[in-house]
C-alpha cells in the first residue's frame, strides 16, 4: 500500500470469524485494539479508510464477534473493548476480503471449505 510506509497495517476481515485461522482470528483482534488506540490519540486512520481496511462504525460488534468466536475455540479474551463510534467512516467489503484470505493463507482457505 502506497504511502503506508513504516505504518502498522490495521485491518478488519469483516467475514465470519469462523472462517479465519488462529493468526488471523487473533491478529484481527489485536488490530481492532490497535485502531481503537489509534482512534483515541488523534491519529489520521484516512488511508486505512480509503483502502477499506476498517470500518470504523463495525468495529465494537466486530470485536464482539471476534471474542465469541476466541471463545468458541477455548481461547481466553481478557481484553473487553468499549468503542463509541463517532467518525462514521469506512466500509470493508467482505467478499473481497474472503478472496484475499484464501489467495494469502491455506489455513484461512482450508477453513472456508469446511
Amino acid at each position: 500500500m502506497a504511502g503506508m510506509e513504516g505504518l502498522s497495517v490495521m485491518r478488519m476481515w469483516n467475514v465470519d470469524p469462523a472462517v479465519l485461522c488462529r493468526k488471523h482470528l487473533l491478529g484481527e483482534h489485536v488490530e481492532l485494539h490497535m485502531a481503537v488506540g489509534s482512534i483515541k490519540r488523534g491519529k489520521n486512520l484516512g488511508r486505512f479508510i480509503t483502502d477499506g481496511l476498517i470500518e470504523t462504525g463495525a468495529i465494537q460488534s466486530r470485536h464482539q464477534a471476534l471474542a465469541l468466536e476466541m471463545g468458541r475455540r477455548g481461547y481466553r479474551h481478557k481484553s473487553p473493548l468499549h468503542y463509541h463510534d463517532a467518525l462514521h467512516m469506512g466500509h470493508v467489503d467482505s467478499h473481497a476480503s474472503m478472496l484475499e484470505l484464501a489467495r494469502r493463507c491455506p489455513d484461512c482457505r482450508a477453513r472456508m471449505t469446511k
